[in-house]
């Protein structure tokens, strides 16, 4: 994996070869930046019921010098706990018979917000640009995600394939996956939404394209998902919401943000492209005169 810029993608780029302490301990930092970032070793240790030792062999185990340098990069990271969507529909409705502090339209509106400026600030441009490069000179880019994240990832691929003829959504429409993945090769590209709860289709998508030699671009919300050890390259996004579900704003603006940059990359052929697809919409009437 590329080099990560949190402390989120840092441990997941190295989270699958964690023993399984370590791991309780990377979870740990994970969900609590802040306290990571405030507190002393010590006190670390006594509100996690680990060793100070332990956090010390993390740090060097996902490659800093010291304990003190992932305390310094936890101090950008925001802390997402998951939750059952059951549970955070209880609480909606007690925050409503307890009354609200503030009109929810508002409450979802600041997340939103926060969340993307978040995202704008963990995601460096030049890990951007690199993914975006390799997307650019792909044979073919496939987009897959299931349950929550398949609007999304549709809407890419509507997107992408306005300027590309090589951009398709797999398992379309009750499509085989199957047949998606068996296509790809070296020179295509796979971008992976998920968040949890994991679709497993999502998850096996991208260890089948990883096998294949793919490209493998993951976009989720944490660096628990099991898709990020098949990951070319990977953004973790925040999605903080008053909703029961996980926002997809920050994801929306990143995938909007792509494919931008891929136009501009992409020259008169998709200007050509899209002009086309724009006169025949108007001849079929597709649009509303």
């Amino acid at each position: 994996m590329p080099d990560a810029v949190s402390i989120e993608e840092k441990i997941a780029a190295e989270y699958g070869g964690l023993s399984a302490k370590l791991r309780v301990a990377a979870d740990f930092v994970a969900a609590n930046p802040v306290e990571v970032a405030t507190r002393s070793l010590r006190a670390i240790s006594a509100s996690s019921g680990l060793a100070p030792s332990t956090f010390s062999r993390l740090s060097r185990a996902l490659g800093f010098d010291s304990y003190e340098d992932m305390r310094e990069l936890s101090r950008n990271a925001i802390g997402r706990q998951v939750i059952s969507f059951s549970e955070k529909a209880r609480r909606l409705q007690a925050e409503k018979a307890n009354g609200e502090s503030a009109p929810f339209l508002e409450r979802q509106g600041a997340a939103c917000i926060a969340n993307i400026e978040a995202a704008t600030r963990l995601i460096e441009p030049a890990r951007l640009e690199a993914a975006v490069d390799r997307l650019h000179v792909a044979r073919n880019v496939v987009l897959f995600g299931a349950l929550g994240s398949t609007g999304l990832a549709e809407y890419m691929a509507y997107m992408g394939n306005y300027f590309a003829a090589n951009w398709s959504m797999a398992g379309r429409m009750g499509a085989s996956l199957s047949s998606a993945m068996a296509d790809l090769g070296e020179q295509d590209a796979l971008i992976v939404v998920t968040k949890p709860p994991f679709a497993r289709r999502a998850i096996l998508a991208a260890e089948m394209a990883s096998q294949k030699g793919a490209y493998v671009l993951v976009i989720t919300d944490t660096h628990t998902c099991p898709a990020l050890q098949y990951a070319s390259a990977q953004f973790i996004l925040p999605s903080d919401s008053p909703q029961f579900f996980s926002s997809y704003a920050a994801t929306l603006v990143l995938m909007e943000a792509i494919i931008g940059m891929l136009v501009a990359r992409a020259g008169p052929e998709a200007k050509a492209r899209i002009e086309e697809i724009e006169a025949r919409s108007h001849m079929l009437e597709e649009f509303w005169a």
